[in-house]
Order: C-alpha cells, then sequence, then structure tokens
C-alpha cells in the first residue's frame, strides 16, 4: 500500500519535500559525524538530505524501496541511488551514521526492532542513527500509507534489545508549509557495542 502511494505520487511527493529546509535537524545531527564520514541515507525520497551531504563533502550511500523516487533522487542528486528496503543494505565498512528521516516510519510496528537491529549492524561502535517518527503510538493509515506512530516510552521499549542508545530525543513541527499542527519525535541513536 505504501509503496503504491510513493509509485504513483512520487511527482507531488518529491515537489512538497525537496525544498524544505533541513538545517535545524542537519544542525543536530552533523556534529556527531567525522568530517568527510560515510552516511547511509536510508529511505531517501526526494535526495534532498543525500545530495546537502554530499555538498559538504560527506561519503553518502542513498536508497529508497520506491523505483520512481529512486529515478528522481538519481536525477536530482546525481548519486548512484539504490533501490531497495532496509534489510538490504550493506555497509562495508560500516558507516559512520545513518540518516533515516521519516522513513523507518512505514515500518510495521512489529518489524521495526528487527530493521533497527540490521540498521546498527551496518554502522560502525559509536556511529549515530538519526530517525523520525510522526508522534503517538500505534499504527495507522493515513491517505494510502501506513505508519507506525511513536512516543519516547515506546522508543525506549524499542530498543531494550537493541545495541542502540538514545542520545537525545526531542520534539518538532513538522517543517512542511501548511503541517506545522503535525507533531514528530525526533532522535538520536549511538551504537554502544557490536
Amino acid at each position: 500500500m505504501t509503496l503504491d502511494y510513493y509509485q504513483q505520487q512520487a511527482d507531488a511527493f518529491f515537489a512538497a519535500t525537496v525544498s524544505v529546509d533541513m538545517t535545524s535537524l542537519y544542525d543536530r545531527f552533523l556534529p556527531h559525524v567525522a568530517e568527510g564520514g560515510h552516511i547511509a541515507d536510508a529511505g531517501c525520497g526526494s535526495g534532498r538530505d543525500s545530495r546537502h551531504f554530499a555538498g559538504l563533502g560527506y561519503r553518502v550511500t542513498a536508497f529508497d524501496a520506491s523505483p520512481a523516487l529512486v529515478q528522481k533522487a538519481r536525477d536530482y542528486t546525481g548519486l548512484p541511488v539504490a533501490c531497495h528496503e532496509f534489510l538490504s543494505l550493506s555497509c562495508q565498512p560500516p558507516a559512520d551514521a545513518i540518516w533515516a528521516c521519516a522513513s523507518l516510519l512505514h515500518v510495521p510496528e512489529n518489524e521495526l526492532a528487527g530493521v533497527l537491529a540490521h540498521l546498527a549492524a551496518q554502522l560502525k561502535t559509536g556511529g549515530v542513527l538519526y530517525c523520525s517518527f510522526k508522534y503517538g503510538r500505534g499504527e495507522v493509515e493515513r491517505n494510502g500509507r501506513r505508519f507506525t506512530d511513536m512516543n519516547e516510552q515506546g522508543l525506549a521499549q524499542l530498543l531494550e534489545a537493541l545495541p542502540l542508545a538514545i542520545t537525545e530525543s526531542w520534539q518538532t513541527a513538522d517543517l512542511r508549509p501548511g503541517r506545522e499542527q503535525e507533531t514528530w519525535l525526533n532522535a538520536l541513536l549511538k551504537k554502544e557495542s557490536d
């Protein structure tokens, strides 16, 4: 269902997201990434963030599950954006950081711990993973897409058996114009061990 949405709505989604000012989130994330480090953009959508990171000199591995969005991201970034799902990501050597901006929220709740465990395995020890979810609890469908909403308690429970620790979490309003009433949970997770 969600993948079909992005296939059919790729043009509109690209247009609505590619120019959003993400500076406030970059400013929380990038201090945790070594200069010139390797960032995996997990569920890169339009390629907006991949293009920004690459422009700053980071090495970027970008992927998305939607073939239509992958093509748009390739055209926009000039990067070899891959088409696959989270569990197909393979970073050798492990990445310095993973950026999962508004992407993990599409993973069913009962699969989320497994996906996060796989992503953690692609991170070097001490590496950081940024993720964001619509604020709340449980699974919902909105306009042809399924979402797993998350709050601080749910995230803490999700990470209990994983080698990821919350460095910080915070709430923000949606950064897209006209969507400011929507609240997001943002988190920086640090990989503690292999």
